[in-house]
């Protein structure tokens, strides 16, 4: 039995910044009201042509292996997060695994959405622990901006979420007592569509349909969210899943040296911090300048923590998420 470490990080995010003032041009909204209830002060949106949730996957990669110090041989498998994948099929993993250059090594797309890079990291430290793959690339890349309503009817989500990419190599580690010790999933299904985009999809409304209904007013293919809704039970979930992680390997609350919350909504990080009793120090936030990123927004944040010397030798992570499913996971690390 082996332990899986991080061993490389990296991540990408678009060079335009779109900001809140910037949105108050085309919708009516304004920079006060999303910051009052997000936190956000702006996000980067891609440039149609230049980047797409593949490519700035792979740019967040070729930084992550290069840092890792293996080379792309030695990656045995990819495994991609994403809600919004390049095609609706194939999935973005073969895609990355195309780019790269890689041996032809298994690659698996993860539809977990804000939680995506949690599951993820789950799944590869399975494989690692088990033997079966000593290096393996988790990528977790979102590109929202083509695809939400970008009028005042959908101001409520779409001033919310951004674009970028962030990417991980995890590796076989030998001393037990470092690396990932522990992940925990969850979800309930319940909820799904409280933060839902129903169509186009095989069950609901397909392209055919929505084509030929060409109604100006179908709003099933843009994003959906009950707000409140979500906000009540990504508390209690985040606050759940970060204790059951403790829990799990004997450690207070005392003994965190950095948390990594899902970028979801300022006001979110701010009630578990306060909850937990944390420092500023102790948890990273970044969705002032990127927006809630999904997939994207752990190994975006957790990277430029450890850019910036947050993250040391010995210290104690914790990472955590929850959104649309519902999912939400949490994982203890050990740097």
């Amino acid at each position: 039995m082996y332990h899986s470490k991080i061993t490389g990080l990296g991540y990408y995010v678009p060079d335009n910044v779109v900001t809140n003032d910037d949105l108050s041009k085309i919708i009516d909204t304004n920079d006060e009201w999303i910051q009052e209830r997000t936190g956000i002060q702006e996000r980067r949106h891609i440039i149609r042509g230049e980047d797409t949730t593949t490519s700035m996957g792979v740019k967040a990669a070729k930084i992550a292996i290069e840092r890792s110090g293996v080379v792309p041989e030695d990656i045995d498998f990819v495994i991609f997060a994403t809600l919004s994948p390049d095609y609706y099929f194939p999935g973005p993993g073969v895609l990355v695994q195309r780019d790269l250059g890689l041996r032809t090594v298994g690659a698996l797309d993860v539809r977990n959405q804000c939680s995506g890079f949690v599951y993820a990291i789950s799944v590869a430290d399975q494989y690692i622990k088990t033997g079966m793959y000593k290096n393996i690339l988790v990528i977790g890349s979102e590109v929202h901006s083509t695809g939400l309503d970008m009028t005042t009817r959908g101001r409520g989500v779409s001033v919310i979420f951004g674009d970028g990419a962030g990417a991980a190599v995890l590796s076989r580690e030998e001393d037990l007592s470092k690396g990932i010790l522990s992940t925990h999933l969850h979800s309930e299904g319940i909820h799904a569509e409280e933060l839902a985009l129903t169509a186009p999809g095989m069950g609901a409304r397909w392209v055919t349909d929505i084509i030929a209904d060409n109604n100006p007013d179908d709003e099933s293919y843009f994003p959906y969210m009950n707000g409140q809704f979500v906000f009540k039970n990504a508390v209690v979930r985040f606050a759940e899943v970060i204790n059951e992680g403790l829990e799990a390997n004997n450690l207070q609350v005392s003994d965190i040296d950095m948390l990594i919350p899902h970028q979801a909504n300022l006001r979110i990080s701010q009630f578990i911090q306060k909850k937990f009793g944390l420092e500023d120090n102790q948890v990273f936030n970044n969705i002032q300048k990127y927006g809630n990123t999904t997939a994207a927004s752990i190994p975006i944040a957790l990277t430029e923590a450890w850019e910036q010397g947050k993250i040391k030798s010995g210290d104690t992570v914790v990472l955590a998420a929850f959104g649309s499913g519902f999912t939400w996971a949490s994982a203890i690390i050990k740097w």
